[in-house]
């Protein structure tokens, strides 16, 4: 598990513009109550290069348009671990991918972006990905 130290700036990142933090398997499971009827971008956090260079500044930049979900969360991988299991299990068949991000809508996940789509991309890349699926699903 890392420190505390070293993932709550990574952590406030997203939650600054948003994105309520689930940390117990409980909290997963009222949010995925909270959303039968709504949209919801939920990201796996992480402390590698990717989610730092790409992932968080991209998820941001994609924040603001005319179309966004209704519900912004976040999960850290490697700190929040049942929050992040119990997550994972919502994202099924998706292998688990730190970091990853997910799209649900009416509670059930109809886009993922795994590590594979992040990494060597950049967060501008990201961003327009991201509008393109809310102009789709939200």
């Amino acid at each position: 598990m890392y420190p505390a130290e070293l993932v709550h700036p990574m952590k406030e990142e997203l939650v600054h513009v948003g994105f309520k933090q689930l940390q117990a398997p409980d909290e997963v499971d009222s949010l995925m109550d909270e959303i039968k009827d709504k949209t919801a971008l939920v990201v796996i956090n992480s402390v590698c290069g990717c989610a730092a260079g790409s992932m968080r500044p991209g998820v941001k930049a994609s924040l603001g348009g005319a179309k966004m979900p209704d519900v912004l969360a976040t999960s850290f991988a490697g700190f929040d671990t049942d929050a992040v299991a119990r997550m994972r299990q919502y994202m099924l068949p998706y292998p688990p991918s730190s970091p990853s991000i997910g799209l649900f809508k009416d509670g059930s996940l109809v886009h993922m972006v795994e590590r594979h789509h992040i990494e060597g991309r950049s967060a501008e890349m990201l961003a327009e990905h991201l509008k393109m699926v809310y102009e789709e699903y939200c």
